[in-house]
């Protein structure tokens, strides 16, 4: 009888997996988290009358959000201890990537308290009217209006204003690989903007600048030097993908280790370089 009840939630549960996942990642920017949260969730869901519950896509969806709430609260705290500048555990190609948010919106939300990310998310994004975000996250229509419109002017900057046709943000992502790893600065330097900056996230696992280089003359200076390091011990290209919706590369270093790089484009420029060296946010990769 226990096995026939959990097959019947797993028979309900399993569709919308998906999308809970989708959720609680933009939430938390954790792969293995999300899958954490969603598994807790299935958890709850197992535990309940499900008879009772006329809608299970919204009813686990609360769940996800509030289960993801509880732990931003612990997770703020250890990337206020985090080494270096954090990313958020690149995400390679979904296939229904339908959501408008990129790697810079997901950094934006992170200056959010965990109530506006979360109104954010569920209006503006994922489309629901705020009586259900704000049965969601336990505050009134009129709290959730605000949390969502203070949000909103957080990360308008960091939304994409001009969306890179896909086959074009793959051949500059291939022509940044090749420029970045033969040394050649001339190529490399045509394709960045003026006030590109770079960013990597080796968590202190792995080498990875301490701070972000900042305009077109500290990122030339950076790759100078990462060249020296390629031509001695090599990179090799995996695939070249879109990686948080920005077009990009996953490559394997000298170390054995894997690593992503994804490049925000405006108007054909390369504005700003994210690379994730941390291995603890690549196993989902492998």
């Amino acid at each position: 009888m226990e096995r026939r009840t959990q097959m019947d939630a797993a028979e309900s549960f399993d569709p919308l997996r998906p999308r809970l996942i989708r959720v609680a990642y933009r939430m938390l920017g954790s792969v293995a988290d999300a899958e954490d949260v969603v598994q807790e969730a299935f958890i709850r869901w197992m535990g309940v009358d499900r008879g009772d519950i006329r809608e299970p896509e919204a009813f686990l969806r609360r769940t996800v959000t509030r289960l993801c709430l509880d732990q931003l609260k612990s997770a703020r705290v250890q990337r206020e201890t985090y080494v270096g500048p954090w990313l958020p555990e690149p995400l390679v190609e979904e296939e229904d990537a339908q959501e408008d948010v990129t790697l810079p919106l997901m950094l934006a939300l992170e200056r959010l308290s965990p109530l506006e990310r979360a109104a954010f998310l569920l209006h503006d994004v994922f489309g629901l009217g705020f009586e259900e975000v704000a049965v969601t996250v336990g505050r009134d229509t009129a709290a959730c209006r605000q949390l969502a419109a203070r949000a909103r002017s957080h990360v308008r900057d960091a939304r994409p204003r001009y969306q890179v046709e896909k086959a074009r943000g793959m051949e500059i992502a291939g022509a940044f690989f090749a420029a970045s790893r033969s040394g050649d600065m001339g190529a490399l330097g045509a394709l960045l903007a003026q006030d590109v900056s770079l960013h990597s996230d080796g968590g202190g696992k792995r080498p990875a600048a301490i701070r972000p280089a900042i305009g077109y003359g500290q990122v030339m200076q950076v790759h100078k030097a990462l060249a020296v390091l390629f031509g001695k011990y090599g990179s090799t290209l995996l695939r070249t993908c879109i990686i948080n919706g920005l077009p990009g590369f996953v490559t394997r270093e000298a170390d054995g280790e894997v690593q992503t790089t994804a490049l925000d484009i405006e108007e054909g420029k390369v504005k700003a370089i994210y690379i994730m060296r941390n291995p603890d946010k690549l196993r989902h990769l492998h």
